[in-house]
């Protein structure tokens, strides 16, 4: 009997799996995202790492850049300690180079480097992909992480 109820009140219950236009919509929150990819130099994973949690994503926020993942990649062969890789969202093309403008010259983030590079560079190379949401994306994570707000 239990379980005839439980199923009738399951058929009462909404879908929460949107359509893709509404799940586009979520998606499109910001219209455009930058896929960046850092290689750290040799022995330097941790420090970047460090840089950017203690530092780099506030100042990302202060200038308007919307942190959406980070993730550090398994160690490959082309590279050995793995590489950090993000997701920045903004507005549009001309907000996220305004914001980019701003956060190179912002004075803490050039503290920033000179602190975390004072025994050497510690980023070898970055790439940067600009990519829009498909209308059949399903909509981002937002909520909790780890104990942090997820940004929004």
């Amino acid at each position: 009997m239990l379980r005839l109820y439980l199923l009738a009140g399951l058929a009462l219950v909404p879908a929460t799996t949107a359509a893709p236009a509404q799940q586009a919509h979520h998606a499109r929150q910001d219209a455009l995202f930058e896929l960046r990819i850092y290689y750290p130099e040799k022995g330097k994973l941790a420090a970047l790492n460090a840089r950017f949690r203690d530092h780099t994503m506030t100042l990302f926020a202060k200038h308007g850049m919307r942190n959406v993942a980070y993730w550090n990649e398994e160690p490959t062969e082309a590279a050995p300690e793995g590489r950090l890789v993000y997701i920045l969202s903004y507005a549009d093309r001309t907000s996220r180079d305004a914001s980019w403008k701003a956060f190179g010259a912002d004075p803490a983030w050039r503290a920033v480097v000179a602190s975390s590079e004072a025994d050497g560079k510690i980023v070898a190379k970055v790439e940067s992909i600009f990519m829009t949401a498909t209308d059949y994306s399903p909509a981002l994570l937002t909520g909790k992480r780890r104990g942090h707000a997820a940004p929004r």
